[in-house]
């Protein structure tokens, strides 16, 4: 048989992925029952390992502290596309009742990373089909990282090289990836050019001052007041400091001090997360959040100790990439199943660190069912992501992969 990959047909596509669509499934239910958190994924890794094997897929192994995993499928061109999953789970307790609830106590899939990690699994696995028959039009490099949740494993991913062909295949001319996503309903797709997710920031902040009986507070110098004044000038930053046009966020979200309620202590700490759609109001916050910090300490005669630390950057989609998928999309799935996303949401993705190093686009796919007006958000404990929508996935990284 012959075929242009470009040109492959839906059904003939449609129909190696429902040839996998079981294995799909029950794939997807067992790394639910085996969540797994950041950098200890290593049963989740095994797993994946062993249905690239089972499909003659080439993968190095023991990246980003070992559970990171990259395969690859050679093509024509020079420069390889590359898809990327998560497969990370996270520290919650499981509510929901399915068959398949996680057997691991404290620990579930809530962000839907099992099925991020069954899509792109199965697309290895069809792309592999489809290059038993003819060569693909370039290569494809599959990217599974481990440690979405707050680890950076993407940040580790790149630095040791799975984009710039130092670990397998050759270097990636551009990358995709996708999220499970509530808002949108099963069989729909899409995105946004520019930001879509926020960086991802926090902070701390350590208040000193002079403790006394809390009889005779003019003997002290209060951190307690003081960490309620620095709280309050903090929200001054978005409010008096960003442009109403930009979109930002500082939460101070613990307060630790003293220990009982007789005694002023001597300090208090503070700790909170900020988030920003730019560099140039990502650097505003960090400058601003030192300058005010310390100014509001010292009215109360305190001295403030800030901290800030950068988290995940900006996922910023490539117009260009954005376009190519907004055209295979509405291509694939008509109009109707393909609906942009209007505004960024101000969560932290760590995909952000593909972006900053070759164009990408990073989409969002439906999982809400059918019939159904809602369903459990993601990072909650009755999540589970919807096994209808793996074909959607599937399909659409398979497009974008297959694309000249």
């Amino acid at each position: 048989m012959t075929m242009t990959m470009t040109k492959i047909s839906s059904d003939r596509l449609r129909q190696l992925i429902a040839d996998e669509s079981s294995h799909a499934t029950a794939f997807r239910r067992d790394l639910h029952m085996h969540p797994e958190l950041g950098y200890e994924e290593t049963r989740t890794a095994g797993k994946i390992r062993a249905a690239l094997d089972d499909a003659g897929i080439r993968h190095a192994d023991g990246l980003a502290g070992g559970t990171g995993t990259l395969a690859h499928l050679p093509g024509e061109a020079s420069h390889a596309v590359a898809l990327r999953a998560d497969i990370d789970a996270l520290p919650i307790e499981e509510e929901g009742s399915p068959a398949w609830k996680s057997t691991i106590p404290g620990r579930m899939h809530a962000c839907g990373h099992d099925g991020h990690a069954t899509i792109l699994t199965t697309t290895a696995r069809v792309l592999a089909r489809i290059a038993q028959e003819t060569r693909l039009p370039r290569p494809v490099t599959f990217v599974f990282q481990p440690a979405e949740e707050g680890g950076a494993g993407g940040k580790k991913m790149c630095e040791e090289g799975c984009l710039d062909g130092r670990v397998i295949g050759p270097r990636v001319e551009r990358i995709y990836g996708l999220h499970g996503w509530t808002g949108f309903p099963v069989g729909v797709v899409g995105t946004k050019p520019g930001p879509l997710f926020a960086c991802s920031d926090r902070f701390e902040i350590t208040i000193t001052g002079e403790g006394s009986h809390a009889a005779f507070p003019h003997q002290s110098r209060d951190p307690v007041l003081a960490a309620a004044q620095v709280i309050l000038a903090l929200q001054s930053i978005v409010s008096r400091n960003v442009d109403p046009l930009d979109s930002a966020v500082v939460s101070a979200t613990i307060v630790r001090a003293g220990s009982a309620m007789n005694v002023i202590p001597s300090s208090a700490t503070i700790s909170g997360t900020a988030r920003a759609l730019t560099p140039d109001v990502r650097d505003l916050i960090e400058r601003r959040f030192g300058e005010v910090t310390r100014a509001a300490a010292s009215v109360h005669g305190c001295q403030a100790d800030p901290r800030y630390i950068r988290g995940y950057p900006v996922t910023s989609n490539d117009a260009r990439e954005t376009e190519r998928f907004d055209r295979l999309a509405r291509e694939t799935f008509g109009n109707a199943r393909v609906k942009p996303f209007e505004r960024p949401v101000m969560g932290g993705e760590d995909f952000s660190y593909y972006a900053e190093r070759v164009p990408s686009c990073f989409f969002l796919l439906g999982l809400l069912r059918d019939g159904q007006a809602s369903m459990p958000s993601l990072h909650h404990p009755r999540f589970d992501f919807n096994d209808d929508a793996i074909a959607t996935g599937v399909e659409m990284f398979c497009r974008l992969a297959l694309e000249t």
